[in-house]
């Protein structure tokens, strides 16, 4: 995969596929872009597809200090020009979808169509009032990230990816490779969690989208994801949603054929 400094920062990325218009994925905390491997060679017959890892994750490189969301979305903002693909699809997964979100309130002219699935916009609400599934979601997240404080980065990474992620049972059934990748890209979630704006928008400017927009979420996903998406729908109610049966949150990996054809379908649909 090359590699490409952007915004002074190493950035690991491959493009695949020879025709079609661009299609960018953008992965979610933890992982990296080997996240999408499942439906990536289905979705290049049709589309030129960009995958990297986000800074701080895997081969891109990780600054010191601090990061922010606001980094990760000029990031992908400079590599869509950087390769001149715009205007592109751009997906998001969980925290990809929020720095897809964000690209979208400030960039509207770099997008074909936005799709996301299970932006964790917990900032979208006003914690007094928050319902109760989001209450034991915020938990959870809350829970796993203690332990990452306190250095327990395996137990806070199994914490995470068995109550919010994929499931109970789920970190034995991975393979090493994929818990090394958790356990090392850890402390990129530490980041995300210690920035006050990664977990929200500026609804006013994301209502002014005006392109295609496709929501998508698991019927298998935690409780607290329906939630989160009613809100965000509510942001951007011309947008098609869709509820994916037998995913969770992530359709990538729990059901790739299916959630790789509805990407499809919605892409190529008139207008999109």
């Amino acid at each position: 995969m090359p590699n490409t400094v952007i915004n002074g920062v190493d950035l690991n990325w491959q493009l695949t596929g020879e025709a079609g218009d661009p299609l960018v994925l953008v992965h979610g905390s933890w992982g990296d872009h080997h996240g999408w491997d499942a439906i990536v060679p289905v979705l290049a017959r049709s589309f030129r597809v960009l995958t990297y890892d986000r800074r701080g994750h895997s081969q891109s490189a990780r600054p010191a200090g601090q990061g922010s969301v606001r980094e990760d979305v000029a990031d992908l903002g400079a590599l869509i020009e950087h390769l001149d693909l715009a205007p592109a699809h751009i997906l998001g997964s969980s925290f990809g979808g929020v720095i897809v979100l964000r690209l979208a309130s400030e960039r509207a002219d770099l997008f074909r169509s936005l799709l996301v699935h299970e932006p964790p916009l917990f900032g979208l609400f006003d914690e007094s009032a928050t319902p109760g599934p989001l209450l034991a979601g915020l938990a959870q997240v809350r829970a796993a990230l203690d332990l990452l404080e306190k250095g327990q980065i395996e137990a806070g990474a199994r914490l995470f990816m068995e109550t919010v992620a994929f499931g109970p049972g789920a970190w034995a059934q991975f393979p090493v490779e994929l818990r090394n990748t958790f356990v090392f890209n850890a402390p990129t979630f530490l980041d995300e969690e210690r920035d006050p704006e990664s977990r929200t928008i500026d609804p006013l400017r994301l209502a002014g989208f005006s392109h295609p927009a496709l929501l998508t979420q698991g019927d298998h996903s935690a409780p607290f994801f329906p939630v989160l998406m009613d809100e965000l729908a509510a942001v951007l109610p011309t947008a098609r949603r869709e509820t994916i049966v037998g995913a969770d949150h992530v359709p990538q990996v729990s059901l790739p054929e299916e959630y790789a054809q509805l990407v499809e379908s919605f892409i190529r649909r008139p207008g999109s």
